[in-house]
């Protein structure tokens, strides 16, 4: 058995992590770090997890944590990544990390929309994590940069279409809703539940910090610099992005050509599920799972086409990719340990 570890395991993304490796038949869960939670049963935070896995919570010491396992996820905040990924690789570690750290290629892009990068000399060298697009070179490396969850559902929308030229770049509009879970487990009043019940509202107008991401791959898509309008908005559910993707048509184009470039384009793809001809997806047929499935129309009056795609947030647009990253960096069967058909109703 392989020895994995998690650093962040306490936050929704880290017992999401918790959930899918305790059943995954090649890897042993070894570590799971919580300063706020060190020296408690996981278990007893979570109670789903309860007669599943007896793993105590311990703090972040990283001299005592590097000789434990083999490959650590690093499921912490943006720049307490940076502080401490390095520790791992140097000891020849392999890491998996959640935050956004690494995604972005260029540091001054990156110190613009997060904070100062620490950690400049390890950009080059992480992958960005997206198997359906970067499957060769994250069976090589040593530091994957787990996507966003906006981003995931947003590119594997948009990456047939660029790859074939059939939409402007330039014209490019995301409009994306999810679930509160994205948000984190840390109480704020944006997410309490009088706040978002009964409510639907943008935030991040503009700004969002998915943005320079999402630019970042569908700009190496077109083959030059796009930017793109991205609107995020909070939905009152607890999982599941839906994003609704427009752009407008370069090239003349029949829905049944749209259909049959998709089916052709992620043929070979376990987690990508197109939809069937005239259908579109709905967060709640892939919850709990790590599909995006995906549905468009060619709308000749307007000259555009729409995509419409939908993850779950915590597992394909978080957890569930990282344990797919996971298999394919130590050489493992890309679906092992992930094979959840959706919960529904």
């Amino acid at each position: 058995m392989i020895k994995v570890g998690i650093v962040g395991a306490s936050g929704y993304t880290g017992v999401e992590l918790t959930r899918l490796l305790v059943n995954h038949p090649k890897v042993d869960l070894v570590v799971a770090t919580s300063r706020q939670y060190a020296g408690q049963k996981l278990a007893d935070v979570y109670p789903n997890l309860r007669g599943i896995t007896d793993i105590v919570c311990e703090d972040v010491v990283l001299a005592e944590l590097v000789d434990k396992a083999d490959l650590f996820f690093t499921a912490v905040p943006h720049q307490t990544a940076m502080n401490i990924v390095p520790a791992f690789l140097e000891a020849g570690k392999k890491v998996v990390d959640l935050s956004a750290d690494f995604r972005i290629d260029d540091a001054t892009v990156y110190e613009e929309w997060y904070q100062t990068h620490i950690a400049k000399e390890y950009l080059e060298e992480a992958v960005y994590g997206l198997p359906e697009l970067n499957r060769g070179a994250i069976t090589k490396a040593r530091l994957i940069a787990n996507p966003g969850c906006y981003p995931t559902s947003i590119i594997l929308g948009l990456a047939p279409l660029l790859r074939e030229g059939i939409i402007d770049p330039q014209t490019i509009i995301a409009d994306s809703k999810s679930g509160t879970s994205g948000a984190g487990r840390g109480a704020k009043q944006a997410t309490l539940y009088c706040e978002v019940t009964d409510g639907f509202k943008a935030y991040g107008v503009g700004n969002h910090r998915h943005t320079p991401e999402i630019e970042q791959e569908i700009s190496k898509l077109a083959g030059s610099g796009v930017k793109i309008s991205f609107t995020p908005h909070l939905v009152p559910m607890v999982r599941g992005i839906l994003s609704t993707v427009y752009g407008s048509l370069i090239k003349e184009v029949s829905q049944v050509e749209v259909d049959e470039l998709y089916l052709d384009f992620y043929k070979d793809e376990p987690f990508v599920r197109p939809c069937s001809p005239g259908s579109f997806p709905a967060t709640q047929f892939v919850r709990g799972s790590n599909y995006c499935d995906i549905g468009t129309k060619v709308d000749l009056r307007t000259g555009r086409i729409v995509i419409v795609s939908a993850i779950d947030n915590l597992v394909k647009g978080a957890a569930g990719q990282a344990v797919q990253n996971m298999n394919l960096v130590l050489g493992l069967e890309e679906g092992l340990g992930l094979s959840v058909v959706p919960l529904f109703p």
